[in-house]
């Protein structure tokens, strides 16, 4: 036996699993098939002097859970740097800021747009104890029962028949029914369509009622990059006995008698463990099992077309916002729509097949907090867009690249006129870049579609829910297409390694 827990794939969840079964006295080896551990929150200099990001930057609700401090990860390495404010929120012309601080936030609010701070300041007293039994529930293996403990613990001042018949309308109609003013609700709607549904979608209006979260946890970023989270967890894994491994693509799960017994290698070696833990795409899994061993619910699991696609800029100035604060407009992360139309005509051209030719962006330029991601009075600019659709109705992707790139820069440069002057570098990462290079299935950022019907229990599908593939024993699941699905997080790996760390100590398993 090689080793006694073997984690495919080194993602961040992935990671925190293998980091816990490893503190536990595990024998672990993770196997990851890039260069560069982390999967999609890793980082890299690929501009002489400039650190990109290659998936996810920010980091907010990994801050409301105990994995840092559980995994010690401050002691290898991992050092957040706080952001305030978190959001830099703009139309282009009135620029308002998210800070840390709710009630600085509110009154702030109420100066610049009267009767929307007093409307933010009722929408947190609302939603805080919604938003708060929602982390509790990610932090735990979805159940019905979960399920029902949360709506309990999170009636508020609503009471929990007012507070359902919100949450299951679209998150659009829940933000106009608190803010009338559109240069408030407009930023806060993009936000929350960061997980991928539209303002129309019925059931998610979670994703806008968790905001209360952000206040809570705040946002940080990891200094050097944030490839530092997964740096410190891959020392953490080392530190305890653990290996991991680099450019080990898996090619295949072994399975004898039902019962995961290891893995293949791409290059033909194996390796055995009495439990292997996929942190991989679910439709990866599947592809790595013999065919006897994938439902038909796996690999009916929707992934959808793609959603957004991330414009990565090495900038020889910093950032100058037409409608500039210093240095207030380049750290917070930058949610930059001019209307809620904006937004609408995104999805619609998704819808179509098309990549938007005037997106909403995310901007950020976190150098303004960390000096080590670019060189001395350059700028790390990181735009992200919505609605962009893996499969084209016309032409391919090695065809519009340029196309979208740029519509991306013109909607940019409504806010910070003259940036493209000053880029030095670049990557352009379109949906069919997020697939070929990151494993990320049509480019979707989040593994599956962040409906009702695949979230909580139904994700990635009800019988594996659990963090266990159905029908095959030992083989465990985390990542994005787990509950609770995507973003920087570390739930899923935290959850997963409860459920498999149960198991072993249960069959009395140790290290040898």
């Amino acid at each position: 036996m090689d080793y006694d827990v073997i984690v495919m794939g080194g993602g961040h969840n992935a990671l925190v699993t293998a980091a816990y079964a490893a503190r536990a006295g595990y024998r672990v080896g993770v196997f990851e098939r890039r260069h560069v551990i982390g999967g999609a929150v890793s980082t890299e200099e690929l501009v002489p002097g400039y650190r990109f990001d290659y998936g996810g930057s920010a980091h907010i609700l990994i801050r409301m859970t105990p994995v840092v401090q559980e995994l010690e990860l401050a002691r290898f390495g991992l050092q957040y740097l706080e952001l305030d404010p978190l959001f830099h929120c703009s139309d282009g012309d009135t620029p308002w800021f998210i800070h840390r601080s709710a009630d600085r936030t509110a009154h702030e609010l109420e100066t610049l747009f009267p009767g929307q701070g007093d409307a933010y300041a009722r929408f947190m007293r609302d939603w805080t104890p919604f938003a708060r039994a929602v982390n509790d529930l990610f932090l735990s293996a979805p159940s019905p029962l979960e399920m029902g403990k949360m709506m309990r613990r999170s009636g508020g001042e609503l009471g929990m028949q007012a507070q359902l018949a919100r949450i299951l309308r679209p998150y659009g109609d829940v933000a106009r029914e608190y803010f009338t003013e559109e240069r408030v609700r407009a930023p806060l709607t993009w936000m929350a369509a960061q997980s991928g549904p539209p303002p129309t979608e019925p059931l998610s209006a979670p994703f806008l009622l968790w905001h209360p979260l952000y206040h809570e946890g705040g946002v940080a970023r990891p200094r050097g990059g944030s490839g530092g989270l997964t740096r410190a967890l891959a020392r953490a894994i080392e530190a305890y006995g653990g290996q991991v491994h680099l450019n080990a693509a898996v090619s295949r799960i072994l399975v004898e008698r039902g019962r995961a017994t290891g893995v293949e290698l791409a290059d033909g070696s194996r390796f055995t463990a009495r439990a292997v833990v996929s942190g991989t795409h679910v439709l990866a899994t599947a592809g790595a099992l013999p065919p006897e061993h994938v439902p038909e619910a796996a690999r009916n699991v929707r992934v959808g077309n793609g959603f957004g696609m991330v414009l990565r800029l090495a900038l020889k100035e910093q950032v100058r916002y037409r409608v500039h604060h210093e240095p207030a407009s380049r750290v917070g992360l930058g949610l930059l729509i001019r209307d809620e139309r904006q937004l609408a005509r995104a999805y619609g051209d998704y819808l179509a097949g098309e990549p938007t030719r005037d997106p909403p962006l995310v901007a950020m330029s976190f150098s303004a907090v960390d000096d080590s991601l670019a060189p001395p009075g350059g700028e790390v600019l990181w735009l992200w867009a919505q609605y962009y659709p893996f499969q084209l109705a016309r032409g391919t992707w090695a065809q519009r690249e340029l196309e979208a790139r740029e519509g991306i820069l013109n909607a940019f440069e409504h806010f910070a006129p003259g940036t493209r002057d000053n880029i030095v570098g670049e990557l352009v990462q379109t949906p069919q870049w997020l697939h070929d290079h990151m494993g990320l299935v049509h480019g979707n950022v989040m593994h599956l579609e962040m409906g009702f019907d695949q979230m909580f229990a139904f994700r990635p599908f009800m019988a594996a829910s659990q963090y266990r593939w159905p029908g095959v024993r030992d083989l465990y699941l985390t990542g994005a297409s787990t509950h609770p699905g995507g973003g920087i997080m570390g739930a899923s790996g935290r959850n997963a390694a409860r459920a498999l760390l149960h198991s072993l100590s249960r069959r009395g398993w140790r290290r040898a």
